[in-house]
């Protein structure tokens, strides 16, 4: 019976490119020279790992391509081969052509093929220049072909394999007469079996492998095509490869191969490569497999979370506890019912019957405690620490800074701060925004640092903590701070401000949010088109949070990101309007007030404003919003509750407040369809529905009612 392999395609996606950041990772942290040994393993298992999965699902286009990292990397940590900047960069790069390969095969779609071979060419430049190994694949011209070492025959010989495998080597989904048949294709194969360990047939474990083989290869086979076949299975068997004869030195030792971390063992051994990998993304070569590459399909978002075995031993705890609850709830139950027939007036019947209320009370008081930690415990499952998004700031650091010609320090901070996986995965462009930003807008170059007296060496922070039922992300840079007169008249001649508006400090450093919005004086591949600070601010509102930058000239800048814990369930306040209960979301909340009449004011051709503290903000009625009868003149005593949008205050007036409290979203788009004013909906304690505010969307749709006269100024 075939296994559909197919099924473990996701997993063995979401390890690889798990590889693929370990390996970026530890190449920026590799010092040229000699280099660190234990890095530069971590990196060569990460690399292995992924081979050796590729191999075994048929991506032999990744498999040979990852073999060549695989066999510079090798040299660099046998000692044969100095760690040079120029090698480092080219394996730095070829992670990227790696992941394009993967992103291509997941995908189902066409990679950039003169991409990759122009990346294997330049490994295996590398590989045969300074007396180093020969290249990875053995179609170099004749020329340039290195004669073979003692233990590399090439001309007719006979080799003798003793392949003794472990017990457990089949439940690792490996199957010895697959690497047999690779191995025939290689030469004139004899094999013959060892039944010595077979135990009797009513003590067979059909799940152990009880058998070895002695393996005789003849032909022109070098002893790398030999290992090859069997290094998928180095760690699940003992194998002796020796030369018995033909061509082979007689003194040749036989070698014992020494156990190497194998993460993916393959379905079936991948012949050996000997010519520069195929591109194609299928594993097939044949037309109809070439038809099926040439028609991408759109990529599946992956639907699975890696959860830690702690949070689920948790859960199932809780469920225990659930269980118990509900016992003691149906036990306390079939008292009160039983007792309801021989309810009298006596002392002893209304003591025993109150016994049973209190027990039924205290059961509904630990299943309130009892679903709220498992709702609690059911969130954290998809909780992910943001390091999944901070591991990819050192290498766009790297890069931008050579780019730049700058030099800079990242530090990282607050990595197992926890939030959830779509909020992660939606926050990543933002941050790589605001990181090149800084890079490239903040921190000065070397020498107009030195000359303003700074290290000549840039520090770029990167923080992240939990404060509320929020999560707060710092972007701080000591850079030269936000020229507040340069982004004045920038946004003057843009016509985003006129000259006379009287602007405080903070809203002329929000003016950099402005669409179209950008001080470079000239247009590059890192910044001066004038997108990506009002892509940031529309993605973090759309996330529900806010970003508010901080900047002192001369001293540098602080971009501070708040945002929810998770998108499912959000700290509300709920509010009536016109008869209809709302959800305001707390983390757009400044504070609730009453309206003393004293502090309004009207300003010509505009809506009101309120004088809170020293601060004038607008005024905005949401029965006004939502087409409701507004006749209300005086204000006085109404409720006004204080939001911040865009970083400015506006207060909403509405019919009441009720209490603050934990909903669920459901989406409207999903069950309904898109609505402005609305980012969810939310079942209350009563089964009543409740409309999420978006606050956002509030104002927009007051401000064209206003500019058409569809509200009162």
């Amino acid at each position: 019976m075939s296994i559909d392999m197919s099924q473990f395609h996701e997993a063995f996606f979401e390890e690889s490119f798990e590889g693929l950041e370990i390996m970026e990772s530890e190449l920026l942290t590799l010092d040229v020279g000699e280099g660190d040994v234990e890095i530069i393993n971590t990196i060569f298992r990460a690399a292995h790992s992924i081979k050796g999965g590729a191999g075994t699902f048929g991506f032999m286009n990744v498999s040979e391509f990852t073999h060549v990292m695989e066999t510079l990397l090798d040299e660099m940590r046998d000692g044969s081969r100095e760690v040079t900047q120029f090698a480092v960069d080219s394996l730095l790069e070829s992670v990227d052509v790696l992941r394009s390969m993967l992103e291509a095969a997941r995908d189902k779609t066409e990679v950039d093929e003169d991409m990759v071979a122009a990346r294997y060419a330049v490994l295996n430049n590398i590989l045969k220049e300074n007396g180093g190994a020969s290249s990875a694949t053995d179609d170099a011209p004749a020329e340039a072909t290195p004669a073979p070492l003692a233990n590399e025959q090439t001309a007719e010989a006979l080799w003798t394999v003793d392949f003794i495998p472990h017990a457990d080597l089949l439940m690792a989904g490996n199957d010895p007469v697959r690497m047999f048949r690779a191995l025939s294709e290689l030469g004139e194969l004899q094999v013959n079996v060892d039944l010595e360990k077979l135990p009797p047939f009513d003590e067979l474990a059909p799940e152990d492998l009880c058998l070895s083989w002695q393996l005789t290869l003849s032909g022109d086979v070098a002893r790398s095509a030999i290992e090859e076949v069997f290094e998928w299975v180095e760690d699940d068997c003992d194998l002796i490869i020796t030369s018995t004869g033909g061509n082979a030195l007689a003194d040749s030792p036989p070698i014992v191969e020494p156990a190497a971390h194998v993460e993916a063992v393959p379905e079936a051994a991948p012949a050996p490569a000997t010519a520069a990998p195929s591109v194609n993304t299928a594993a097939s070569d044949s037309p109809a497999a070439k038809k099926s590459a040439a028609k991408p399909k759109k990529a599946t978002e992956s639907a699975s979370i890696r959860v830690g075995i702690d949070k689920i031993d948790e859960i199932i705890n809780l469920v225990g506890e659930l269980v118990i609850t509900q016992s003691m709830l149906d036990q306390a139950g079939d008292d009160l019912e039983a007792n309801a027939d021989t309810v009298g007036n006596d002392s002893e019947s209304q003591k025993t019957n109150a016994d049973i209320l209190l027990r039924l009370s205290k059961g509904l008081a630990q299943l309130e405690r009892n679903t709220r930690e498992l709702q609690d415990g059911v969130m954290r499952i998809r909780m992910l620490p943001i390091s999944f998004v901070f591991s990819r700031m050192p290498r766009l650091v790297h890069d931008l800074t050579g780019k730049l010609n700058k030099k800079v320090e990242l530090v990282l901070s607050g990595e197992e701060t926890e939030l959830d996986k779509t909020v992660m995965e939606n926050i990543g462009d933002p941050l790589v925004h605001l990181v090149r930003n800084a890079l490239d807008h903040g921190v000065e170059t070397p020498d107009i640092r030195r000359a303003a007296g700074k290290d000549e060496t840039g520090v770029l922070s990167l923080n992240a903590y939990h404060q509320g039922g929020n999560i707060i992300i710092e972007i701080k840079d000591d850079g030269a701070g936000i020229n507040k007169k340069k982004v004045r008249d920038k946004a003057i001649e843009k016509g985003i401000i006129s000259a006379t508006d009287n602007l405080s400090d903070e809203e002329v450093n929000n003016l950099i949010f402005a669409p179209g919005f950008s001080t470079a004086e000239v247009v590059s591949d890192v910044s001066g088109r004038g997108v990506g600070m009002d892509v940031v601010k529309t993605s973090i509102n759309k996330l529900g949070g806010r970003v508010v930058v901080q900047s002192e000239e001369g001293k540098g800048s602080v971009f501070t990101i708040r945002l929810p814990l998770t998108l499912a369930i959000l700290d509300g306040q709920l509010v009536t309007v016109g008869g209809e209960s709302y959800v305001i979301p707390l983390i757009a909340i400044i504070e609730s007030l009453q309206v003393d009449r004293a502090q309004i004011n009207a300003v010509a051709g505009k809506a009101e404003v309120y004088k809170l503290r020293d601060q004038y903000i607008p005024i905005m009625r949401a029965r006004a919003v939502f087409g409701l009868d507004d006749s209300t003149d005086d204000l006085h005593d109404s409720l006004m509750v204080v939001v911040e949008v865009d970083g400015s205050p506006i207060g909403i007036i509405v019919d009441e407040l009720q209490g603050q409290q934990q909903v669920v979203i459901k989406s409207l788009e999903t069950n309904y369809r898109k609505v402005e004013t609305m980012s969810g909906a939310t079942i209350l304690g009563d089964g009543t529905v409740a409309l999420i505010w978006d606050v956002n969307g509030m104002v927009r749709v007051h401000n064209k009612k206003l500019n058409k006269g569809l509200i009162k100024a």
